[in-house]
């Protein structure tokens, strides 16, 4: 078992035997460390000549040498020579200094760890350099999880530790300020990027003196459009720390799934057809459990901004002065068409998108049919599979020649997608006969057509190598 310990290694000597890119990574980070760094090779890779030329790191020319290790604190070998590394390590523990021979446990009276940044706050996930592989990726997974403000966080409390501990002297006290502190207002502020915002918020908490009462908070959350790989690492890391969440009937399991395990789940789905939550139904949701100390999440499909009344919440949430931020996500028009391998803007074909809902009658009564019809632009229409023939048929009346390609994407980005391709004339047709269902998102424009060869996820309808002439020759190739 190895001690776990952080260096302080400002000001401080250290070599680097090795001039190739791993001598210059690990110089980067003791760099970084405040260490004066000399490194000794026969040459140096041009980062490391620049950083000499620049008088950042100090530079022994030749090959190794016993007596570079005097007056060093830790040696970094990082030849491509196991002897000669052999022979750094050996030279080391006679000197009683502490080596570490990159990608050689068996040599090293150190690991270098895998390294989560968030200075001054520090992560460090070691396997004892039996599987460094397996260190990186429980560091990729945990990246994820810690807020790059809290590096922030962490300076802003060291600074008023003095006097946070002169305040509460009694240590339940200070505990519950502290649990304010790192789940509040500050920490909030600074994840806004309002660093002047979260000192105030801390200095006025201080000067009142009483430990501060658990304020609420809303967070609106695009989850995307249904594969859990599209969330961003902020909408996880909102999950993560929900009390409290309102979801749509569109999540899937899977991102559900993300979510903290003890958090309060509420379906406050909208699909037609089906039960149906109303918006101040949602609003008031909202309210209780922020009034009452919660972090809530109000999680989204897609985007909270593009067709899905985020924006009223918004109003409300600021209207009622609870605390809010808004994480936006992946939506429907930019994923589905990536996954079919549609580009929504081509330089030969469209040079502008328009995002357009078909969800109702009164959706239709808004449109300008004739701008919708021009040339040379992308049409993403969301909520429309129920109003494709009059879609179809207004299209048409305006302008839009029946020709223009269409591909209707089902369950966009999920394992069940399919995507139906064809000209504008036949789309009613078409969905119908292959039975599309909602949620679909249609992309009208030249550029529907790249699907035909440029799909790659999930099911194409019409593809020709399923059709029955091809049939023989896939039967001979079985």
């Amino acid at each position: 078992m190895l001690y776990p310990l952080f260096a302080d290694l400002n000001d401080r000597h250290v070599l680097v035997v090795g001039g190739g890119d791993i001598a210059a990574r690990k110089t980067t980070m003791l760099l970084k460390a405040g260490a004066r760094v000399t490194v000794g090779a026969p040459m140096l890779v041009p980062e490391l000549r620049e950083w000499v030329r620049q008088g950042r790191i100090a530079y022994k020319a030749g090959t190794y040498q016993t007596d570079w290790l005097e007056g060093v604190w830790l040696v970094i070998a990082a030849t491509r020579s196991r002897p000669l590394n052999a022979r750094i390590a050996a030279d080391g523990q006679a000197r009683q200094r502490l080596v570490n021979v990159v990608d050689d446990p068996a040599l090293s009276s150190f690991q270098v760890p895998a390294l989560i940044d968030r200075s001054p706050l520090l992560v460090a996930i070691s396997s004892g350099g039996a599987a460094p592989m397996l260190a990186r990726r429980l560091r990729e997974r945990i990246e994820g999880l810690l807020d790059p403000a809290f590096g922030s966080l962490v300076q802003l409390a060291q600074r008023y530790r003095a006097r946070i501990r002169a305040r509460y002297a009694d240590l339940t006290a200070r505990r519950r300020f502290y649990d304010w502190l790192h789940d509040g207002p500050v920490h909030a502020q600074l994840r806004a990027d309002r660093p002047a915002h979260a000192e105030h918020q801390l200095m006025t908490a201080l000067a009142e003196g009483a430990a501060p009462t658990t304020i609420g908070s809303v967070a609106l959350v695009g989850a995307g459009p249904g594969d859990p790989g599209l969330l961003t690492l902020r909408a996880l890391r909102a999950l993560n720390e929900a009390d409290v969440i309102l979801h749509d009937a569109l999540i899937s399991e899977p991102i559900l799934d993300l979510a903290r395990r003890d958090a309060v789940r509420i379906a406050v789905g909208k699909r037609g057809g089906s039960t149906h939550t109303p918006q101040a139904s949602i609003h008031a949701l909202m309210l209780e459990h922020a009034q009452a100390g919660c972090r809530v999440v109000r999680l989204k499909g897609g985007d909270p901004f593009v067709f899905g009344r985020g924006g009223e919440e918004l109003e409300f949430l600021r209207e009622h002065g609870i605390a809010y931020e808004i994480v936006p996500g992946i939506t429907a028009a930019l994923a589905c068409a990536a996954y079919s391998g549609v580009p929504l803007t081509h330089r030969e074909h469209a040079q502008s998108v328009r995002l357009v809902t078909a969800h109702c009658q009164q959706s239709f009564n808004t449109l300008d049919w004739s701008e919708l019809a021009r040339e040379r632009q992308t049409l993403a229409v969301y909520m429309g599979v129920g109003q494709l023939d009059e879609l179809t048929r207004q299209f048409i009346a305006h302008g839009r020649a029946a020709s223009t390609p269409f591909a209707l994407i089902e369950n966009g980005t999920l394992p069940q997608q399919r995507t139906l391709t064809g000209k504008l004339g036949e789309l009613p047709t078409l969905a119908t006969r292959h039975a599309i269902q909602a949620p679909a998102l249609l992309i009208l424009g030249e550029v529907a057509a790249q699907a035909n060869v440029s799909h790659w996820f999930g099911e194409l309808l019409g593809d020709p190598l399923l059709q029955p002439a091809f049939a023989p020759a896939l039967a001979d190739a079985a």
